[in-house]
């Protein structure tokens, strides 16, 4: 079996809660979902197609090609599972390989065990057919797989991404407490953004935000910044593929006469990073950066737009108490400065989120880490507002597609 050329069950995990704008990517690809969870979708496809889901997606961790499904008691189970497959017909001589796993079974207590059976098992069977041991390790440069095991119920994929996906790899400048690049783009998808109007991110940070902002708007693909997946290294591969593919990514590029994107924040060194992480993204002349108090922002006026805002959650009670001004003073911004847009507060602390004065009209959920998280849209009446330009459903992903 070529696993490049026949199709087979592909589940693409995602983090909590972004779900939503995952599926909307895959459609929007061209692909057809025959199942959704919490945290993927599944459809069918080959691994040459995984390439093109690689390259083009978002929202996405991993893109994982399913080779076997079995029951196992323990881990003696899944190694003689294992042993009797082909793994000859998938791993190149001389190659190298990683293991990562999900296991919940009573009867293991450290999931690096269950790494350990699923290499011992793949290395004794090349040593049976070929004679060879190839090379294993952590760092995950070459081939991958993963295996999923929850009670009796196991599957071993191939991870065709390697490293997530979600780390898009323009950020060469992180900064203090980023947003994911993955989830940045999901709340984005989540706005009603229609990818032409202003785009505000004042608190800027490293410019996560603004930068998938002008990415989306412009077409642009995380996979521009990568040449290293997992899907390289498996026997069949067959670059030109790849190289097709990763021409689309500049072929589909989009330019958006007369976007503006204004990314602002009080402390200079931040912008300029942010600076240094649009410049990697290929997007810095799309962004118009400045040093300022959020409150000085421009918000271009008499246009529908999307004014979007990150602050901070506070984690002491003096910072809460700053803080506490410093949402008050986000509402009274968007009260007075901001009528026609919809604005939007991304906040894990709901508590300071009161502050802001304003009715939301829609709280949407969202992780980041382990914090539970709102992106907040407040609906801001101006008598200059046109309905009709500010784009459709929070979920399409409009001109964004592959």
């Amino acid at each position: 079996m070529n696993i490049y050329t026949t199709p087979g069950i592909v589940t693409i995990t995602c983090h909590k809660r972004t779900m939503l704008y995952l599926e909307q990517e895959v459609k929007e690809l061209g692909f057809d979902p025959i199942e959704t969870f919490v945290t993927g979708v599944k459809l069918k496809a080959t691994v040459n197609e995984c390439i093109r889901l690689n390259l083009n997606l978002r929202c996405a961790s991993q893109v994982l090609y399913s080779l076997q499904s079995f029951e196992a008691r323990n881990a003696d189970d899944v190694y003689n599972c294992l042993l009797h497959y082909p793994w000859e017909n998938i791993l190149p001589d001389g190659g190298y390989f990683s293991i990562t796993s999900n296991v919940s079974n009573d009867s293991i207590n450290n999931s690096m065990y269950a790494n350990l059976r699923v290499k011992d098992a793949i290395i004794d069977r090349l040593r049976e057919k070929k004679g060879t041991r190839p090379a294993t390790g952590s760092a995950l440069t070459g081939a991958v797989i993963h295996l999923f095991w929850k009670e009796e119920n196991a599957e071993v994929f191939i991870d065709t991404s390697g490293d997530s996906l979600a780390r898009h790899g323009y950020r060469k400048i992180p900064g203090q407490a980023p947003m994911l690049e993955s989830l940045a783009a999901a709340t984005i998808y989540a706005s009603r953004w229609d990818r032409v109007s202003p785009f505000v991110n004042p608190m800027c940070g490293s410019g996560t935000i603004a930068i998938e902002a002008a990415m989306i708007a412009t077409n642009r693909r995380p996979g521009l910044f990568r040449t290293n997946y997992a899907f390289m290294h498996l026997q069949g591969y067959d670059e030109q593929v790849y190289f097709q593919e990763d021409a689309r990514l500049e072929e589909q590029i989009k330019e958006i006469p007369g976007l503006r994107i204004i990314a602002t924040d009080y402390s200079a060194k931040a912008i300029e990073n942010a600076r240094k992480n649009a410049v990697a993204a290929g997007v810095a002349n799309l962004i118009e950066f400045a040093v300022c108090d959020f409150a000085a922002t421009e918000v271009p006026p008499n246009v529908p737009g999307i004014f979007y805002v990150n602050p901070e959650y506070g984690e002491r009670l003096g910072e809460i108490a700053e803080l506490e001004k410093t949402y008050g003073r986000i509402g009274d911004f968007m009260k007075q400065k901001c009528g026609g847009y919809f604005g939007y507060v991304f906040t894990g602390n709901l508590e300071l989120a009161k502050k802001i004065g304003l009715k939301a009209t829609r709280r949407i959920e969202f992780y980041t880490s382990i914090i539970d998280c709102r992106l907040l849209e407040y609906e801001l009446y101006s008598g200059t507002r046109s309905e009709s330009k500010v784009a459709a459903s929070p979920l399409t992903i409009k001109g964004s597609g592959g």
